[in-house]
């Protein structure tokens, strides 16, 4: 039978407890990352996050602007134009665009409406909650009508109104 020596003493070439020690704590650190690692990028992160959300209303802005545009200058162009050939005229400013809903007594006969469809039969409003204005004869448009969004002020007459001039 052959039995295994134990030496107490050190091997030669090996490295020491010490120095072992030391390289396995070294490589600890070198696989995470330090506190101020993670705090810079949570900093970038919350800058960025910052940018996004600030943008996010200028493009919201535009993009409510844009239809509004769409809206009043093509969207209800035709509705108007099909009620101008039935009836010889544009609705005027006291009859509205809700004339395009439904016929008025002096009208009947030639009205073959509704020239718009809407759900629940209510007019639609701009993306500001607001009815968009109507009149006829325009004042911007003469000889036409004016179809308008008051615009983000939600007040008439003023630089941001959407209208179809």
């Amino acid at each position: 039978m052959k039995y295994a020596i134990l030496s107490l003493a050190p091997e030669t070439g090996s490295l020491s407890d010490k120095a072992q020690g030391a390289r396995q704590r070294r490589a600890k650190w070198e696989v995470g990352f330090t506190l101020l690692e993670i705090l810079v990028v949570l900093a970038i992160i919350g800058l960025l996050v910052g940018l996004v959300v600030s943008n996010t209303d200028k493009i919201f802005g535009q993009s409510q602007e844009a239809i509004t545009r769409i809206f009043v200058r093509d969207s209800l162009k035709t509705p108007l134009v099909r009620y101008r050939i039935d009836l010889g005229d544009y609705p005027t400013t006291s009859e509205g665009l809700g004339a395009l809903l439904v016929s008025t007594a002096n009208n009947s006969d030639r009205w073959r409406g509704p020239y718009l469809d809407v759900s629940g039969g209510k007019l639609p409003v701009d993306p500001w909650g607001q009815p968009y204005e109507y009149r006829y004869p325009g004042v911007k448009n003469t000889g036409s009508y004016d179809l308008f969004s008051k615009g983000p002020d939600k007040a008439a007459e003023t630089a941001d109104d959407i209208g179809n001039w």
